[in-house]
């Protein structure tokens, strides 16, 4: 099996939003609306969108091409076909909410090795689709990645890691994964990475505006995804 280690940004999300055997993802989690800004951070570190500097965060297409990603394209060509440029927060929530972006991403991540499909019921009378880990070392080397960048002080820190970072931050995903105590020490090194202080200028423009994005999906429009689904 072909497993890659470069996995877009929305998969990674996923990943860690699933429970390793369980194959399901908790009740009441917002990792969808992580999803969605993981999709517009993945097409802005393609250079295949640009995010406005100013207040209004409007999306601009800078390069029309496909990437090989059904669910990169499906939104790349959802921005393009647009009339006028609309915010970057509205493309976040259509993002969030594309259909079936759960098992589509899932199922991305099972050809590639990284996750099995399977079926479970729910109280025993229910079937529902479950995607447990079918091997523990992608997930593991971006845990790795995430603790070297919020529990140390280092400055060599990818730009896509900085943006997962702070796609689990404002979504509160972060305390599940490390833990609510751990977490409480570590925010203004949380705080650093979101402000973009340790990477490129063009990575933190996209952290600031997923940032900005996903907070104000969070406030007006919370995507709920339950275990079952």
């Amino acid at each position: 099996m072909n497993i890659q280690n470069n996995l877009p940004i929305h998969e990674e999300i996923l990943l860690l939003a699933l429970d390793d055997d369980k194959g399901t993802t908790a009740m009441g989690s917002m990792f969808a609306n992580a999803m969605g800004g993981a999709i517009l951070a993945e097409l802005v570190m393609r250079k295949a969108i640009a995010i406005g500097a100013d207040k209004h965060r409007k999306v601009t297409i800078l390069a029309p091409a496909l990437t090989g990603d059904a669910i990169l394209d499906e939104c790349l060509l959802k921005i393009r076909d647009e009339k006028k440029p609309k915010k970057a927060a509205d493309w976040v929530m259509k993002f969030a909410s594309l259909k079936d972006l759960k098992n589509r991403t899932a199922r991305s991540l099972v050809g590639k090795g990284v996750l099995a499909e399977g079926q479970d019921k729910v109280l025993g009378l229910f079937k529902r689709t479950i995607f447990p880990e079918a091997t523990a070392g992608p997930e593991a080397e971006l845990r790795q990645r995430l603790h070297q960048a919020i529990f140390t002080d280092s400055e060599d820190i990818e730009g896509r890691t900085v943006i997962v970072v702070a796609l689990t931050n404002a979504t509160q995903m972060l305390p599940g994964l490390f833990g609510k105590k751990e977490m409480k020490g570590r925010k203004e090194r949380i705080k650093q990475l979101g402000n973009g202080e340790v990477v490129g200028q063009a990575t933190k423009e996209a952290v600031e505006a997923i940032q900005a994005a996903i907070i104000l999906t969070t406030v007006i429009v919370p995507v709920v995804i339950t275990s079952s689904t």
